[in-house]
């Protein structure tokens, strides 16, 4: 493991947990409180919702309140690690076919 590993390691580590404190705050709450996934729209309710980084973090996205959005478990898994525009290019896709 390099140096840059080590750190990238590091970096995202405390990303993840600023994101696990936001998931405490009243602002998260109120995010999930309609029960909508950000990405298919879906009333999925509140148990069903996930926090997704818009941006992952393995791409370089941070754990602030612009890059979190509430999404359902099905599109969290398909989403993984895509970019916004590698995600929407992959919606598109499915919609075409």
């Amino acid at each position: 493991m390099t140096f840059d590993d080590y750190r990238c390691d590091q970096e995202i580590r405390r990303e993840k947990q600023k994101a696990r404190q936001l998931r405490h705050t009243h602002w998260w709450n109120k995010k999930i409180q309609p029960g909508i996934c950000y990405y298919c729209l879906k009333d999925v309710g509140l148990s069903n919702l996930t926090m997704d980084h818009v941006v992952p973090l393995i791409r370089g996205g941070k754990s602030r309140k612009g890059n979190i959005v509430p999404a359902c478990k099905e599109c969290n898994n398909k989403k993984k690690y895509l970019l916004p525009i590698e995600w929407e290019e992959y919606l598109n896709n499915i919609k075409n076919t």
